[in-house]
């Protein structure tokens, strides 16, 4: 089967120890894995979609943290901002849906 995905670290390790051959390739840069940290997280949240299980939000979530490591940022600076942007603008929790402004 062919695949051009993000994995985790150790998939190819599990896949080789089951018996079968993979092939794989690097990231060649930070702008590439950034690319495709967010395509795993639109993939990822598709999954979630399908059955709201705990353990793909715990995939996003794991994606996310990523994406963090990779900007050289602070998960603590992060929170603080979401923070910030929760007080001033809120959350996501009343599902508002905007759909025009005259």
């Amino acid at each position: 089967m062919d695949y051009d995905k993000l994995v985790r670290d150790r998939i190819p390790e599990i896949i080789e120890l089951s018996g079968k051959q993979c092939i794989i390739e690097y990231c060649n840069d930070n702008i590439e894995l950034k690319r495709r940290l967010v395509e795993k997280l639109s993939e990822e949240g598709e999954e979630y979609l399908e059955n709201f299980a705990e353990e793909e939000l715990a995939d996003l979530l794991q994606v996310v943290y990523s994406l963090i490591e990779m900007s050289d940022c602070k998960l603590e600076d992060i929170v603080e901002i979401m923070t910030e942007k929760m007080t001033a603008r809120g959350g996501f929790s009343k599902g508002i849906i905007l759909k025009k402004v005259n």
